[in-house]
């Protein structure tokens, strides 16, 4: 095992303290924490800086009723976490992926929230454009008129030369901030990592609201969502629940940030060493699993034959008894997923933790289906 820097560059953090249930974790244990849990990180085809799952808030009302959030989160992928987060509000969430890049996003996003008391100046930092005149203002607007004030603004700064460049001094003050927040965080962090933290933050700036998930060496996809559709997404009673839907939504994300409670690993769910490792730290604060979001991941871990690894790994976590699994599926795997929603090409769903730790499953079409819980 290797710690967060890459492979060869330092030893892991082997004795980081263990944690107790408490309202904030500070810098360095905060950083010896992603030490202590991340894997030697691995491959995926993907730059995964938005989710291309259109469906997925159909799941939050059936997600409410189950009344889970005073224990753990586990996660993957980018910031749709951060809406289930927001519904769940959990005493801590580790976002767990394979792709150390995924680490590294979430770094600079947890820099731009911590730097945004509002949603209009968090949205405004991420896509490169000046919030408003006096924010505070805007705390309770609709997320729609947020997000016509940042296409707006995002417009305009386009068609002027200095944002066409890419290179106005304002964009430039900004990335030095989040570059000065991220080395805060007590996460050791590379000359290349700042750089791919920067990259990103440029693509965001570059594309605005109508940044697309893009794949390696494959043609995108025509049901790819923008980042606009995702921050607009509504749950199946047509209600807007991302994490920006709202002011209190967006500050459950943002005090779980400054907290140091939303924790970045790279990992694979099916490694030996940071599924099992997150049980332990679980263990050692007292807490105990709520919810996973695993997309599709499991899909991949299926077909290279280490599913069973994974469901090895999370039966040794420990778990609230009516613990779900949030995962997502493609029509493309197959049939359509009895969960589907007309309209939507990836159908979230949810099934007991305890279906899936079961096991025994014949293939993966019973695995995504077996006990799935009803969508409200």
């Amino acid at each position: 095992m290797v710690g967060f820097v890459a492979a060869g560059c330092h030893e892991p953090a082997a004795q980081a303290p263990a944690l107790a249930v408490q309202s904030s974790i500070e810098a360095e244990a905060f950083g010896a924490l992603v030490d202590r849990i991340s894997e030697p990180p691995g491959y995926f085809d993907t730059d995964n800086l938005i989710s291309n799952e259109t469906g997925y808030l159909k799941v939050m009302d059936s997600l409410a009723e189950r009344e889970l959030g005073a224990g753990a989160y586990i996660g993957v992928g980018p910031d749709q976490n951060y809406s289930y987060i927001a519904e769940l509000d959990p005493s801590v969430a580790f976002i767990v992926d394979v792709r150390r890049d995924n680490a590294l996003h979430h770094l600079l996003l947890k820099s731009l929230i911590e730097m945004s008391p509002t949603r209009v100046e968090f949205l405004s930092l991420l896509h490169g454009v000046e919030p408003p005149p006096e924010p505070p203002q805007w705390e309770g607007a609709d997320i729609e008129e947020i997000v016509e004030y940042v296409d707006a603004a995002w417009e305009a700064q386009r068609l002027t030369a200095d944002g066409a460049q890419g290179g106005d001094t304002w964009r430039e003050t900004l990335q030095e901030r989040v570059q000065a927040k991220v080395s805060e965080y007590g996460v050791p962090l590379s000359t290349d990592d700042l750089a791919t933290i920067r990259r990103f933050h440029a693509t965001f700036m570059r594309e605005g609201l109508s940044l697309r998930f893009s794949t390696f060496g494959r043609p995108p996809r025509p049901y790819y969502p923008t980042y606009r559709q995702l921050v607009l997404e509504t749950d199946m009673d047509g209600d807007r629940v991302s994490y920006l839907a709202t002011p209190e939504r967006y500050r459950t994300v943002r005090e779980l940030h400054l907290a140091n409670r939303i924790v970045p690993v790279v990992g694979d769910l099916a490694g030996e060493h940071a599924i099992r490792e997150v049980g332990k730290v679980l263990g050692e604060m007292g807490t105990t699993l709520d919810v996973v979001y695993a997309s599709n991941v499991e899909f991949y871990l299926w077909r290279s034959g280490s599913f069973d690894d994974w469901v090895a790994n999370l039966a040794s976590v420990p778990a609230t008894p009516g613990s779900v699994v949030i995962r997502s599926y493609f029509s493309n795997f197959g049939r359509a997923h009895p969960s589907s929603v007309p309209g939507y090409y990836a159908t979230q769903s949810l099934q007991p933790l305890s279906t899936l730790v079961d096991g025994g499953f014949e293939s993966f079409w019973d695995v995504v289906t077996r006990d799935v819980v009803p969508l409200r």
